[in-house]
């Protein structure tokens, strides 16, 4: 069969640009190898998670797992401080490779990034006053209540709250605690680490558990395409359960082990 010189060059061309979409979706690992160095979003303000101390320096459960998986890939780690509503746009954006920063999974996200393994437990809930009779979703009905704009919190409030509840939202978690403390809301939605720290902070606004919203591991978030990333990530989460270290990074920080993920 003979080829025109059009069609020759069209099949180049076409060959060209398969080669080039196919390397560009594993672009960002061979990047990071590269340059020895490997942006990831953390929270900086959302202990024992993550925290930024008075010298700017951050802690917490997922800035050591960004270290540790930085440490395995071998690179330098630069530690980007992320909130609930930019963390996805920052991944979208390649402003950072990998977000950790309580970063649960569902079918809207992942219409927007990929995920990798979950590395530690979560559950978000409704907290507040002890002296406030809350039995049922429909108890929230004519009450305020505090949560983070776009975290999980949100969405989950969103499916259950009545049409006579006041939802507060503020941008980040500082100022949804800060707002519930200071008594703008009269509850808070949150994870259960973060309502831990509020009691302890604050034992005499006696907080209780109120009503579980979520039980919503923690996942490592990648970019849309970049497979070979995140199953280098994968891979070291995988050895860190089988070597206990995913359990010691949780007793850390969570005083409970990891126990039984999900990929």
């Amino acid at each position: 069969m003979k080829f025109s010189r059009l069609q020759i060059v069209l099949g180049l061309a076409l060959s060209g640009l398969m080669a080039t979409g196919a390397v560009h979706a594993q672009s960002a690992l061979d990047t990071i190898l590269k340059n020895k160095k490997i942006a990831i979003g953390v929270p900086p303000d959302f202990p024992p998670y993550g925290s930024m101390d008075r010298d700017f320096k951050m802690h917490g459960l997922d800035i050591d797992m960004a270290n540790y998986i930085g440490a395995k890939l071998g690179v330098e780690v630069d530690l980007i401080p992320v909130t609930s509503a930019n963390r996805i746009p920052y991944l979208q954006k390649r402003k950072a490779a990998l977000v950790i920063a309580t970063l649960g999974k569902n079918p809207d996200r992942e219409k927007q990034i990929d995920f990798a393994a979950a590395y530690s437990p979560f559950y978000q809930a409704i907290f507040g006053a002890k002296a406030l009779n809350i039995k049922s979703f429909a108890d929230l009905s004519g009450k305020s209540i505090a949560v983070t704009r776009g975290s999980v919190e949100d969405q989950e409030l969103n499916k259950v709250a009545p049409a006579g509840a006041d939802i507060r939202r503020f941008d980040d978690n500082t100022r949804t605690v800060a707002a519930f403390v200071s008594g703008q809301a009269q509850l808070i939605a949150t994870g259960a680490s973060v309502a831990n720290t509020v009691m302890t902070s604050n034992p005499s606004l006696g907080i209780t558990y109120k009503l579980l919203l979520k039980e919503s591991p923690n996942y490592v978030g990648v970019a849309k395409g970049e497979d070979a990333l995140r199953q280098r990530v994968n891979g070291i989460i995988d050895e860190a359960k089988k070597n206990g270290e995913l359990d010691k990074l949780s007793m850390k920080w969570l005083e409970r082990p990891a126990g039984d993920l999900p990929q």
